[in-house]
């Protein structure tokens, strides 16, 4: 009798030890399959859809549902993507959605509910749009992050859901996890290299308009640099002479940065030319190229800029500053002039009545011309460069050769930033009336 029992004992165990390497092999296949569909494409949402379409097939449940965070901020909002059998509907009730994924975010662990009309949690849901009889939801753990939930719902037979479907859609879990975060990874990857081509080329734009050599006028130095910053911004400048002798120039920042300042800026730079060569008052070439950009670019798009004409028979010069920073006429007695007559930014509102103003450069007058790119630079600890720093360095060596000038100066802001970055383009335009040789003045 006892021989009996042992071997009915035995039989009943080697039974259950089938039946467990029959679920093994049975949840090896399912990865398997899901492994082979999921890892052959870095398309996220074809991604998800593959996978909630084969927790409904092994799990035998009428829905499913993965919620994935859109960034990798867990408190940023989950992007659901719901696939649907034998039921028209398409999305997760939003107040659903958001007790799921809350008691996720807080547990981190899996939730089974095999009678949803009792559970207290999900008091006040709207079951009658999307009925729940069950459900079973497991997080999406990505290198200890959470990063989405997958949940299944309503399990075809009248049991509910096992330990069993527990383990499986764990284990579908942590395998997905991983491939989604790969996904994002790679899809990240690749918006930094179409990225990095459209600095490239909003760079290449905008060297391409940046004057290659500068005007050659008796009685004075000319100078321009503009040194962009890792990320290209829109800053530029511009030399134009003209017929009757005179010399325009200009020098604007853009909103923006990437294509679409490289692209304003390239409009801005035409705009100027044209009405430039039409020998305009300063005020007046302001004010078309307001109208041109008011009219062709979006609201949110505007441009400070100097623009300037010099005479130099007279030694007179003419500008109009549309909301560029002051620029700094220092005499050659260290007397310190700003030049702000003009008007509002270019593209915000026109009409608008732009003034200029005439003053004459007396011999060793320097003209100094800049973008914000200089005064905002920061050190580490996030102090800008400023004006009074940089007004106190060219009052101080305003009788150096101007790219001498240029050269000490950009030292000094990048020693002064500490090994920070350059975070935004450095455009510098100087213009110096030479001193009369002794003996002349």
């Amino acid at each position: 009798m006892t021989q009996v029992i042992d071997y009915a004992a035995e039989m009943a165990r080697l039974e259950g030890e089938n039946q467990r390497l029959q679920l093994a092999v049975q949840e090896l296949s399912i990865l398997n399959e899901i492994a082979v569909t999921i890892s052959s494409t870095f398309d996220l949402k074809r991604i998800i859809e593959q996978i909630v379409h084969k927790c409904i097939k092994h799990l035998k449940v009428d829905q499913g549902a993965v919620m994935v965070l859109q960034k990798d901020d867990e408190n940023a909002p989950f992007q659901t993507m719901v696939r649907e059998v034998d039921s028209e509907i398409s999305q997760l009730p939003f107040r659903l959605d958001m007790q799921l994924t809350g008691w996720m975010l807080k547990y981190r662990k899996p939730l089974r509910v095999n009678d949803f009309s009792k559970d207290e949690r999900f008091q006040g849901t709207d079951s009658e749009s999307f009925p729940i009889q069950s459900l079973l939801s497991v997080p999406l753990m990505a290198k200890g992050r959470m990063i989405g939930v997958v949940t299944v719902f309503n399990k075809r037979n009248q049991g509910g859901f096992t330990d069993d479907d527990q383990r499986l859609l764990s284990i579908i879990a942590a395998q997905s996890a991983q491939v989604i975060e790969n996904a994002r990874l790679y899809l990240k990857e690749q918006a930094l290299v179409r990225m990095q081509k459209q600095m490239h080329l909003a760079n290449e734009i905008q060297i391409r308009l940046l004057p290659k050599e500068f005007p050659q006028i008796a009685g004075y130095e000319i100078f321009g640099i503009s040194q962009p910053a890792q990320e290209v911004g829109g800053d530029y400048f511009d030399f134009i002479p003209r017929d009757d002798g005179t010399l325009a120039f200009a020098l604007g920042d853009v909103t923006g940065k990437g294509i679409p300042a490289a692209i304003l800026m390239a409009n801005l730079q035409a705009i100027i030319r044209t009405e430039a060569l039409m020998d305009l008052p300063p005020s007046e070439v302001v004010r078309r190229g307001n109208f041109l950009l008011h009219r062709n670019t979006d609201s949110d798009k505007f441009v400070t800029m100097f623009y300037g004409c010099l005479r130099p028979g007279s030694h007179e010069l003419c500008y109009c500053n549309a909301g560029h920073d002051h620029p700094m006429l220092i005499r050659r007695d260290g007397t310190l002039m700003r030049l702000g007559t003009g008007g509002t930014v270019l593209g915000f509102v026109s009409p608008f009545p732009f003034e200029q103003t005439t003053l004459v450069l007396a011999p060793g007058d320097l003209l100094v011309i800049y973008s914000d790119g200089l005064t905002e630079a920061m050190n580490p600890l996030e102090e800008e460069f400023g004006e009074e720093r940089l007004a106190a360095f060219f009052v101080e060596r305003r009788h150096l050769p101007l790219d001498q000038l240029q050269h000490e100066l950009y030292s000094r802001i990048e020693e002064y930033a500490g090994g920070l970055p350059q975070a935004d383009d450095m455009t510098l335009v100087m213009l110096r009336r030479q001193p009369e040789p002794i003996g002349q003045a």
